[in-house]
Parts: structure tokens; C-alpha cells; sequence
């Protein structure tokens, strides 16, 4: 059974809750929500959480444009070229 929870928030916090939550198609109560069972999960229940943390030297803005620096340090190598094995030139091989 769902039980009523009053929070009070000031003005900034809440226009950023609106602005995230209206951003996902959410309600002000689903964001809170989730927000909470993603701080309250335990790291063994999730594996991705247990590895937070582990790198250093990460900008402090990696989450919010992890697609920019994707695009920036991911460069695909272009294919080598495709080449025919040359025979010898030689004595041909008896049988």
C-alpha cells in the first residue's frame, strides 16, 4: 500500500525535479521515486553501481555528455587493405 510523503523543495530543486521528470515523460512522483530506490539499492544488487567509483580522473561532467566524449576519444580505425597472396615465382612442385 502506497502511503503519502510530503517534501518540501526550494525553488531551484523543483524546477530541476519538473524539468527531469517532464524530460522522461514522468511524473514528480516517479522521478522521486526511482531517485530513491536508485540511493537506497545496496551495490551487490547491482553490478554496474559496484563498479562506481573504480575509474579515476573522469570529468565531472562525464554522465551529463557521456555522447561528446564518446564521439571525441572513439575513433574506428579503417579496415586494412584487402591483399592477394602472391605465388612464387619458382621451380614448380613434381608429384
Amino acid at each position: 500500500m502506497a502511503r503519502p510523503l510530503q517534501v518540501f523543495l526550494d525553488e531551484a530543486d523543483l524546477e530541476k525535479l519538473e524539468r527531469w521528470a517532464r524530460e522522461r515523460g514522468w511524473t514528480k512522483s516517479q522521478a522521486i521515486r526511482a531517485a530513491v530506490r536508485a540511493i537506497t539499492r545496496k551495490p551487490a544488487d547491482d553490478p554496474l553501481l559496484e563498479l562506481s567509483g573504480d575509474l579515476d580522473g573522469l570529468p565531472a561532467d562525464v554522465s551529463e555528455n557521456f555522447k561528446r566524449y564518446l564521439d571525441e576519444t572513439y575513433v574506428a580505425e579503417s579496415p586494412a587493405p584487402y591483399r592477394t597472396r602472391r605465388r612464387r615465382s619458382g621451380k614448380p612442385v613434381r608429384r
